[in-house]
């Protein structure tokens, strides 16, 4: 994207590579300002898809399809980091693309962000990057007991098995087909965190508040956004490192980078998704800007003004196995009681059928005050059969 070039103004058609959820929060927020929207996914029932001005059924790489959406769209943005970058790389000689291919290969491959994170400066964990036995067999024993983890479509805790000697390593990387991997140690973590990022083709960025998150088996289960919900040094430090991330990629769109908060206190960075992230879904009911508009904004050129969260809020994730806590039989959760409570939000993502382990929604919770809006989110929480936390 030129730092000159025109804003696109609504009444343009947006494009976005990807059907899933986050493909139509981004369709929503689009529409909501005027614009038409394209979305290309292969699967004709798409959450995004679905809501869409159009839908384009076809591969990510196919060429009769990118072309297509080229020809529809005055930009085009991706809803996840494994779209193919060739496929970004395309569509970028025919129309306005952000992120950059650049931007998502780096994020698609941990040696290659690991390696981006230490151009800038910014820690991570001690790590080896693991492709050739040589290189199995020579792993430093300080990274045990480690985290392996594959270079390459490894998400949401999928393509990682923890070893704690270097026979359990060398087994774990026959499980993974010896797949490129990164063998990361495993450290003492205190918390979790995450910053979002919106940066302009013109170097301008802003960002939402720092976000406090509760994984469970690999997933985010809880988001929890208010003041002091991170001592202020420390979300300085997020902030800034977050921006050094994003400014070295000469990164355009939104940018979610993950965290690690050691015993101890000190920050290491984990990975970056180039994408809205699970994380800032309360920006939809809490700030004045959610991380889908500035994601439209990102794409179309248009000013960056700094969110305002005008509200404490807690996001719960929302699984399929919520459908199954009554049996083998799937049946809807308690939404009338759960929407009973003050300052709840429901979102679900028009998901045909649940299952053990797949996004379905999320709740957002949103109060006056941290307390108060932990006394609801627990309330709720309750409700559905979710862990206090």
């Amino acid at each position: 994207m030129s730092t000159n070039m025109l804003p696109i103004l609504p009444g343009a058609t947006l494009g976005v590579l990807g059907g899933g959820q986050l493909g139509r929060m981004f369709v929503h927020a689009a529409q909501a300002m005027g614009y038409f929207t394209v979305v290309l996914d292969p699967d004709p029932a798409s959450p995004a898809g679905r809501v869409s001005h159009h839908h384009i059924q076809s591969a990510y790489d196919d060429p009769d399809g990118l072309r297509q959406l080229a020809s529809l769209c005055a930009a085009v943005t991706t809803e996840f980091e494994n779209v193919p970058a060739v496929a970004l790389a395309a569509l970028a000689g025919r129309c306005t693309v952000s992120p950059a291919a650049r931007a998502v290969a780096v994020a698609q491959n941990r040696a290659e962000e690991k390696a981006h994170f230490t151009t800038c400066g910014v820690p991570c964990a001690p790590y080896a990057v693991i492709e050739t036995p040589e290189q199995m067999a020579s792993a430093d024993q300080s990274l045990f007991p480690g985290i392996l983890k594959t270079s390459r479509m490894g998400y949401d805790g999928k393509g990682q098995a923890r070893v704690q000697t270097p026979a359990e390593l060398a087994t774990a990387w026959d499980a993974m087909g010896r797949a490129p991997c990164v063998l990361e140690q495993l450290l003492p973590l205190a918390l979790e965190c995450s910053v979002i990022v919106a940066r302009g083709a013109d170097g301008h960025s802003v960002h939402l508040p720092l976000q406090r998150n509760l994984h469970r088996d690999g997933i985010l289960a809880v988001t929890e956004v208010y003041e002091e919900n991170v001592p202020l040094a420390l979300m300085q430090q997020a902030l800034a490192a977050a921006k050094s991330i994003a400014d070295e990629l000469e990164y355009v769109g939104v940018l979610c980078v993950e965290f690690f908060v050691l015993e101890g206190g000190r920050l290491v960075v984990n990975e970056i998704a180039p994408r809205p992230h699970n994380s800032g879904h309360y920006s939809v009911d809490a700030c004045d800007v959610s991380q889908f508009e500035l994601q439209v904004r990102t794409l179309a050129g248009l000013p960056l003004t700094p969110p305002r969260q005008h509200s404490a809020a807690i996001m719960l994730n929302l699984l399929g196995d919520l459908w199954f806590a009554q049996g083998e039989a799937p049946q809807d959760p308690p939404w009338a009681q759960v929407l009973a409570l003050p300052g709840t939000h429901l979102h679900l993502y028009g998901k045909e059928q649940a299952r053990h382990g797949r996004k379905m929604g999320h709740l957002n919770v949103t109060a006056a005050s941290a307390a108060q809006a932990r006394s609801t989110a627990l309330q709720a929480a309750a409700l559905l059969g979710l862990p206090a936390f």
